[in-house]
């Protein structure tokens, strides 16, 4: 019998608190957690619960109080700067809900700058097609300025994928676009995982949002909790 491959993210005892004052904040407790390659995960949770830390931590972007975070077979608390720079760079895409871009750039120049900082040639060809993909073919020289909210999440989404990561974490991608455009953005997200296979781990207010990915978690009062999709009943993530 054929052994199951092994999770691309791995969480081991992960914790993180923030301090108020005198008291201190437990956004983290002790959490263990395996996504496997290609799935589609929804972290949810009230404002504040640490939605947004978890992804920070599966990024390399923050550090744990204690416990792991390993990409691939990779710990990240074993990495320099450098090396999780490198790691973000070749592996992770990420998509923001205030879209990041830089408002000095073209639409295509944000889209290709990951592919050039790594030195690859085909960083334009890359992106201007990635760009057609996601619509915007006419938008290509367009500046974020002169781009609709929509528009800058579709460049965004693009640039997050250009590199064809294994993981991509999203941020409520469509928190700050109204319904109709919202929908759009979330239709071409689930489309582009499907297509690249990435990981996909998404945090997001919205349940129809969340009821489209494959594993539902909620973060309450620091631990993790997984919802079977779609009945509501909650039950701790397994190790």
């Amino acid at each position: 019998m054929t052994s199951p491959p092994p999770p691309l993210i791995s969480l081991r005892g992960l914790s993180m608190h923030y301090a108020m004052g005198s008291a201190r904040i437990d956004v983290l407790r002790e959490v263990d957690l395996d996504i496997a390659a290609g799935q589609t995960v929804a972290v949810t949770g009230p404002s504040g619960s640490g939605k947004t830390s978890l992804l920070l931590l599966l990024a390399g972007l923050e550090q744990p109080a204690a416990g792991s975070v390993s990409l691939g077979g990779t710990a990240l608390g074993t990495l320099g700067r450098d090396a999780l720079a490198d790691l973000r760079r070749d592996r992770i895409g990420i998509v923001f809900q205030s879209f990041h871009l830089l408002p000095s750039l073209s639409a295509l120049d944000n889209v290709a700058l990951p592919l050039q900082i790594a030195g690859q040639r085909e960083a334009l060809p890359r992106a201007r097609e990635l760009l057609g993909r996601v619509g915007l073919a006419e938008r290509l020289h367009h500046y974020p300025s002169q781009l609709s909210g929509g528009e800058q999440q579709r460049v965004a989404i693009a640039r997050a994928l250009v590199h064809r990561p294994a993981l991509l974490l999203a941020d409520e991608p469509t928190g700050n676009l109204d319904d109709h455009t919202g929908a759009r953005v979330r239709e071409l997200l689930f489309e582009l995982q499907r297509e690249t296979g990435a990981t996909l781990v998404l945090v997001t207010h919205d349940p129809s949002f969340a009821a489209r990915c494959d594993r539902v978690l909620q973060l309450h009062d620091g631990r993790l909790l997984e919802r079977s999709t779609p009945a509501p009943e909650k039950h701790a993530v397994p190790a």
